[in-house]
């Protein structure tokens, strides 16, 4: 177990542990209400907002939940949150077990946070980079469009589990990095930017993760990079976080079962290890005896394992964000 580089404190709105519905398997179905846009402590919701048109593709959005503004409203951190599901399923609306994320995520904002749920391109739509592209883009729209709702810019989170937790990690390390912009675009440098990234069971390394499996190749990495044949390490390395770690990156925290199956729990050792080697803080929870999603061997551990990350992140973002006020 690696030594955390900062504590996480208790910060949230109520002194109680959070508590969220939490069922024995992963939850894949999209059980956003129907034309829901209100929430319990006054969050208000905008679903499928557009933050990206591409010719020759979906409409790219993002779902958007804001606290309530008060009386003398002020802006809110933000926090993007990019689903998982292998960079080829997977959407804006589940993660792991949890029984209803889209309240998950309402119960954040209620806590001081503007947070939005990103849709991004899948491996069979267009290979990589395209998915940190899609990042990258709603971060700078949300960011333009700051006062619209409600966001303070410079207090940016981003959190994301499995592919998702590579996006995010990979999107948080690669601050300013122009070689991952499109072709022939001009972006408005550092608006991708994050002051905190939180991390489940994400791939930091994908040269050490195809060296793990049977035969060398893992075919959701082979059909994100769009390798013909094996992926060569120059493919690996350009798709790789560690690849872009340096001291000017956010703290991380991770999270990772040790019984992980789809990403074994060294590569949150591996990522660990780099930002640490660079001087970036970085806390990992290592969970015993869950494997991937959080998954348990009975349904109580899965709750427990679910509910202990989920209380983590938010106080990770809390720790980390609301700390900035003043700068």
């Amino acid at each position: 177990m690696l030594t955390a580089s900062f504590t996480l404190t208790a910060v949230s709105a109520s002194a109680a542990p959070r508590v969220f519905p939490v069922e024995a398997k992963p939850v894949l179905e999209d059980r956003y209400p129907a034309h829901a846009t209100h929430w319990p402590n006054g969050v208000t919701s905008l679903p499928d907002v557009t933050y990206s048109t591409i010719p020759g593709y979906r409409p790219l959005v993002v779902d958007i939940y804001m606290p309530p503004k008060g009386k003398k409203p002020a802006p809110k951190p933000l926090v993007l949150y990019i689903h998982g599901g292998g960079w080829v399923g997977g959407h804006t609306r589940h993660a792991g077990a949890l029984g209803n994320f889209p309240e998950a995520l309402a119960r954040l904002a209620g806590e001081g946070f503007v947070v939005a749920s990103l849709e991004y391109r899948l491996a069979a739509e267009a290979p990589f980079p395209a998915q940190v592209q899609d990042a990258r883009a709603a971060l700078r729209f949300l960011k333009a469009n700051a006062v619209r709702y409600g966001i303070d810019p410079t207090r940016t989170g981003i959190w994301g589990g499995s592919a998702g937790g590579h996006l995010s990690a990979l999107t948080a390390m690669s601050c300013g990095d122009a070689s991952l912009d499109p072709a022939g675009t001009k972006a408005a440098t550092g608006s991708e930017c994050v002051q905190a990234a939180a991390i489940w069971y994400g791939v930091f390394d994908f040269a050490a993760l195809s060296a793990g499996r049977p035969g060398g190749q893992d075919g959701a990495a082979a059909k994100l990079l769009g390798c013909d044949g094996a992926c060569t390490l120059e493919k690996f390395a350009a798709a790789s976080p560690n690849a872009y770690v340096d001291a000017k990156d956010p703290p991380f925290l991770l999270i990772h079962g040790t019984q992980d199956k789809t990403v074994p729990v060294n590569q949150s050792y591996l990522g660990a290890e780099k930002l640490k080697a660079a001087g970036v803080p970085v806390e990992s929870i290592i969970i015993e005896g869950v494997d991937h999603s959080f998954i348990g061997s009975t349904p109580q551990q899965t709750r427990e394992a679910t509910l202990k990350a989920m209380n983590a992140t938010f106080d990770f973002l809390h720790q980390q964000l609301d700390r900035k006020v003043a700068q």
